[in-house]
């Protein structure tokens, strides 16, 4: 497993990273607490611009306070190197960060990180896990998409895999509540 990763080059991943961009401005555009508004909000609107050094310059502090929403969105700009390196492994762990503190987009993006083999080993169960809990907390729109996704990486899995993925969802998600 490498630090540096080249940037994507054909046209599929270029769509995909396009929608999940999309999806990313969606997700960070809920309510969220007073405190953090101001600079994920101007977060937001940088990205909008396309000013992404000064994305990551406005999430990283909040990011490493524990902002699940600044973790994921951090998440993205590195897996994607928007204003910084694309290192798969940086963006596994702050997507690893927003999901064990519940983010939807978090968790789904980790999801996809397993799916693929980004940053940490290929791991279709916990791919599905990540997945799962995505759909199961996000909202409708989200929620079809997370459960699109999720149903692609079932198709490479058997009925044992997918029974161990809803079973680890399943006691994150009681550990949780």
């Amino acid at each position: 497993m490498t630090l540096w990763s080249t940037p994507c080059t054909d046209a599929p991943a270029k769509a995909c990273a396009l929608v999940a961009g999309l999806f990313l401005l969606a997700c960070c555009s809920a309510p969220i607490p007073s405190a953090a508004a101001d600079p994920l909000a101007s977060a937001n609107a940088a990205y909008a611009r396309g000013n992404y050094l000064l994305v990551v310059k406005l999430l990283s502090p909040l990011a490493f306070r524990g902002n699940a929403q600044a973790q994921a969105f951090l998440g993205f700009m590195f897996e994607n190197g928007y204003g910084a390196p694309q290192v798969y492994d940086t963006a596994a762990d702050l997507y690893f960060q927003a999901a064990t503190r519940g983010n939807p987009f978090g968790q789904g993006m980790l999801g996809l990180m397993y799916d693929k083999g980004h940053g940490v080993p290929q791991d279709f169960i916990l791919a599905y896990k990540w997945l799962n809990l995505a759909a199961a907390r996000s909202p409708k729109r989200e929620h079809d998409h997370f459960l699109r996704l999720r149903d692609a990486v079932a198709s490479k899995m058997s009925p044992a895999q997918i029974a161990e993925g809803q079973r680890l969802a399943m006691l994150w998600a009681t550990a949780r509540q």
